[in-house]
């Protein structure tokens, strides 16, 4: 691991999403932004140029210049380039879903462990402020409940809904439930693509949790809404408008009663408090805390915020959830 000096970082894949990656570590204070390289060699120079970095000809050539790869390109690219910067003793980000299988996943995880190298999954909801703010919380969702619907844009088709947007819910479920998945139900369609759309799935966990989740690409507006229920705790949270809160039944006292966010009810002959709590959300760029969480990490001073192995666990379960749509349209 690294300690003093900044980190020499290269990005691979500038389009979209990889251009902000590239635009953060050029201002992160830690990171020393190396250069970029894109198939698209026009893009990757015009991408470098506004950033004031360098293009280079080869991944090879960024390899040998950096000590940490961000691999934001197709996913199904991710493995091969992924697995050649960590054989090269390079630490790697990798956007979700890590990776096309689990067979790949395995491989970037073992390799990751045989040359001691941080192995970063992109799973930026894990830093979402509104979910952030549950964190003092003593969460032990016995049901959750989370929507996710997007406007259709041709970006990110070239995977099925249940990868391409689901993944995160599901490893926002694991992170919270920290249980195994017991079974899986699931449903879905084709309805503008080749590909899955609109998808909804049931898990149920051995601690006897239950999460439904519903995505789709082809709503009329953006809604990114979670719903927990446990006992004594009510949370809603709006992902897209950094909006929390929290309905948590507490024990009867008087004094309880002279904040203006407590209220009175009664069940079964006993008086309890309902608490109304709006945890002030302080807005974040939740990529920018990520890349920086990676740095930190390739210097370690700090832990990734989604490891190698929890990626590949959101993209089992993405894959077992995928596999039981397709099985059921045939």
């Amino acid at each position: 691991m690294m300690t003093d000096k900044s980190v020499r970082v290269g990005v691979v894949g500038t389009g979209h999403l990889g251009s902000h990656h590239v635009k953060h570590f050029a201002n992160i204070n830690e990171a020393a932004l190396v250069g970029i390289f894109d198939i698209n060699k026009n893009r990757s120079k015009e991408v470098a140029k506004k950033n004031n970095t360098k293009s280079f000809p080869s991944l090879k050539a960024l390899i040998e210049k950096t000590d940490a790869i961000s691999v934001v390109t197709p996913t199904e690219s991710h493995a091969k380039i992924a697995l050649q910067c960590i054989n090269s003793g390079k630490h790697v980000f990798v956007e979700k879903p890590m990776t096309n299988t689990i067979s790949e996943a395995d491989a970037l995880v073992a390799s990751a462990t045989k040359n001691n190298v941080i192995l970063q999954i992109g799973h930026i909801e894990r830093l979402n402020p509104a979910l952030v703010a549950l964190k003092p919380y003593n969460l032990r969702p016995k049901y959750i409940e989370i929507q996710r619907l997007a406007p259709y844009q041709t970006r990110g088709t070239d995977i099925p809904v249940v990868l391409d947007l689901m993944i995160h819910d599901i490893d926002i479920i694991l992170s919270i439930v920290k249980s195994k998945v017991q079974s899986i139900k699931a449903t879905g369609l084709s309805i503008l693509t080749k590909s899955i759309d609109i998808a909804n799935a049931r898990i149920e966990f051995e601690n006897g949790a239950v999460a439904s989740m519903t995505s789709s690409r082809i709503a009329q507006s953006k809604i990114r809404k979670v719903k927990i229920f446990q006992n004594k705790l009510y949370s809603t949270i709006d992902l897209l408008l950094g909006l929390t809160e929290i309905y948590q039944v507490n024990r009867y006292t008087k004094d309880k009663l002279k904040s203006s966010t407590n209220f009175l009810f009664e069940a079964d002959n006993r008086k309890k408090i309902i608490s109304y709590i709006k945890p002030t959300i302080k807005k974040e760029d939740a990529l920018k805390l990520e890349l920086i969480n990676f740095i930190k990490s390739a210097k370690g001073a700090d832990e990734p915020i989604v490891n190698g192995l929890e990626g590949r666990e959101a993209l089992k379960v993405a894959i077992q959830i995928q596999d039981t749509i397709m099985k059921d349209l045939k």
